[in-house]
Formats: C-alpha cells, structure tokens, sequence
C-alpha cells in the first residue's frame, strides 16, 4: 500500500510537469557540474532517492484512526500541493531563466522543500523509522546537490542571481 503513495507524486514530478512545459521536464532532469565531494554526495542521494522508492513498496500506511495517521496525512497532501504548485511556477522561468514567479519568490527551492515534506508524510503515515532515516540521507545529500547548482546559476546568471539569492532564502 505504501507503494500507492508514490503515484500522485509521479503524476504531479513527470506527468504534470511534462503537460506544462516538455523542456521544464529536461531542466528538471539536469544536475549542475559538481566538484569532488559533490560527486559522492550525489551517488549518495540517487541511492537513497532509489531505496525511499523501494522502501515503500514494502510498508504499509496504517489506516486506523489515529493522530499519526491524520498528521501524516495532512503533511502528505501538504507536500502534494507544494510539489504541484512548484512544478506550475517551475515550468514558466522569467525570460532570463531565472525561476521568480509563486513559491519561487519565497523559497529558491521549493521543489526540494516540497520533496522533504512529502516523503516525511511518507515516514508519518508508514510509521517506518528506516524509512525516517533514508529520507534524512536524500535531503541532507539534497543540499550538496543544491549548492552545487546555485554556484552553477551563479556562473550562469552573474549578479541577477546574486541579488535573487540575496533577497530569497535557499529553503523557507
């Protein structure tokens, strides 16, 4: 059943994405050049991206009324909407590329903040402390990942994403 849990985010990371805009989905897809312990980091984050998906082929949600379950479900759905909505303001870039628009003047991550969410809804729902622990791996090597891309958007943009950067926190 926890393998059902994936679906709408499938749906919402490829499908919706692919509908809005099909060169969003390769943007998506890119991974900014990255430097020695980068590389590890990045190995580290598809192992653990691969082993959250596999990991929830095997758990169960717990169904029962309980607050674990009612709370898991509202970050669930929470990190749904989030994922949804980033996806629409990622798939329309400024003309100078540089994502600004909806969630994107709030965070210069919202898709990885919305991942986080999401998987621990996940974690809350299953009740799977291992799954806990993957998703702990996947977003602290996220970080990595994202500071390798920022010095790229840095190299790419120059000063506009300097001052995006000045005036917009990395995470919330």
């Amino acid at each position: 059943m926890g393998v059902l849990l994936l679906i709408p985010f499938f749906l919402i990371r490829f499908g919706l994405l692919s509908r809005l805009n099909k060169e969003a989905v390769k943007r998506a897809a890119y991974f900014a050049p990255l430097l020695d312990g980068e590389r590890t980091a990045y190995w580290i984050y598809q192992v653990s991206n691969a082993g959250i998906i596999v990991y929830l082929l095997f758990l169960k949600v717990k169904l029962t009324p309980s607050w674990f379950f009612t709370a898991g479900l509202v970050v669930y759905l929470s990190g749904l909407v989030l994922l949804g909505v980033s996806m629409v303001n990622f798939a329309a870039p400024a003309e100078n590329g540089i994502n600004q628009n909806g969630l994107y003047r709030l965070s210069r991550n919202p898709m990885y903040v919305a991942y986080f969410i999401f998987f621990m809804g996940c974690v809350v729902m299953t009740r799977s402390l291992i799954l806990l622990a993957i998703v702990l791996v996947f977003q602290i090597t996220a970080h990595w990942i994202i500071l390798s891309e920022e010095r790229w958007c840095i190299q790419k943009f120059g000063q506009e994403y300097l001052e995006y950067m000045e005036k917009v926190r990395r995470y919330i």
